[in-house]
């Protein structure tokens, strides 16, 4: 399996930032596209608290979601709105790092530290300012030592919150942390003089991928489906999540739409070549499986999370127009846009009725969306 060198990642960023003539969106359709980013923006930026935060206090990723969509619609409009909450966010930063908030009631997972900090680290950085730097360098630290070591099927995976009694790491939030260390990285060359720099273990990542990855020869565990509907996808969770049971009354994992483009852009982020087999392989499952009606596999349930990791994922892989196994041609910043757009109700949010993973939460979907549609345009 062939890895990237350094100088094949710096080329995949300069592709991602580059103007792309192929990847422009015809001028109407883009201009009713800004429109749409407008009015959901000035819904969202509505329901902001008094507390500078959305949704509950209990949940700063959700303040980082929408503050960031404000800032990549338009910085300077909601200017006030997003310093509101980053200084709501300030509040929730932890000695360790770490940035969440003591839920007020028990639950699964705990204060979710380590999705939180990814999300917010990631929003804060964004935002360009030299005096919260240390706030990114002391995040990626924390969220650097959260990465299992231990060589166990966990091996290079993060999970909601390390402190919790049991050992769990999931694609959704190890993909949330890779790609919150990769965008954070330059804040390492403004590192003290002689103080260690901080990054994840990138191999053990990849190690990780392989759990979840439906493919003979990269997963070589019992929970691997070989069924032709899962080849090459990705699933939740080792060994768990969304499964299915093959003819002999095996329970395997089942691929499905959102978690395979998140694992597309984990394994970019971990330096695999374009060209390596498990790129190519998720790369097939996505376009075998192509559906902006549902989260493929999934139906509605986390439907916009899937518009969000899907378009995250196609922009870094620099990838305008895909191929279909039928040889249909898929521009895909076209259909995605046109479909977001008419899903938007009147008064500019966005929501799904289905409740699944916190989708009936307009802000959480309205956020989504909101980058969801900046990453088509961008």
């Amino acid at each position: 399996m062939k890895r990237m060198t350094n100088v094949g990642w710096l080329l995949v960023l300069a592709a991602v930032l580059a103007v792309n003539a192929f990847g422009e969106l015809p001028g109407e359709l883009e201009a009713e596209a800004r429109q749409a980013m407008a009015r959901g923006a000035q819904w969202l930026s509505a329901q902001q608290q008094r507390g500078g935060f959305w949704g509950s206090p209990d949940s700063p990723a959700m303040t980082g979601l929408a503050m960031n969509a404000l800032q990549r619609t338009d910085a300077n409009l909601y200017e006030g709105a997003i310093n509101r909450a980053m200084v709501f966010l300030l509040t929730c930063v932890h000695e360790d790092g770490s940035i969440w908030r003591q839920p007020s009631a028990d639950r699964r997972g705990g204060g979710l530290a380590n999705y939180n900090t990814a999300i917010c680290l990631t929003t804060l950085h964004a935002l360009g300012r030299p005096e919260l730097v240390w706030v990114v360098q002391n995040a990626r630290a924390y969220v650097a030592q959260t990465q299992y070591a231990n060589g166990g099927v966990y091996h290079g995976g993060i999970g909601y919150d390390a402190n919790q009694p049991r050992e769990y790491a999931d694609l959704s939030n190890s993909h949330m942390a890779y790609e919150a260390m990769r965008l954070t990285e330059d804040v390492e060359d403004l590192r003290a003089s002689g103080e260690a720099r901080v990054d994840l273990d990138w191999e053990a990542a990849q190690s990780f991928l392989a759990q979840l990855q439906n493919l003979q020869g990269v997963n070589t565990n019992a929970w691997r489906s070989d069924n032709e509907e899962d080849r090459g996808g990705f699933a939740y969770t080792p060994g768990g999540g969304a499964t299915r049971t093959n003819e002999e009354g095996r329970v395997t994992l089942r691929s499905y739409g959102s978690m395979t483009y998140a694992g597309l852009l984990s394994l970019i982020y971990a330096e695999v070549d374009a060209q390596d087999e498990r790129v190519l392989a998720a790369s097939d499952w996505a376009m075998r499986h192509w559906s902006l009606d549902e989260n493929p596999g999934m139906g509605d349930e986390g439907l916009y999370y899937f518009f969000n990791i899907l378009t995250r994922s196609l922009k870094v892989m620099g990838s305008e127009q895909l191929t279909r196994p039928d040889g249909s041609v898929v521009s895909w910043r076209e259909e995605v846009v046109r479909r977001l757009i008419d899903l938007q109700k009147d008064d500019g949010h966005w929501v799904n009725v289905n409740n699944r993973w916190w989708e009936a939460d307009p802000n959480l979907v309205t956020a989504y969306t909101l980058q969801a549609l900046a990453a088509a345009l961008e």
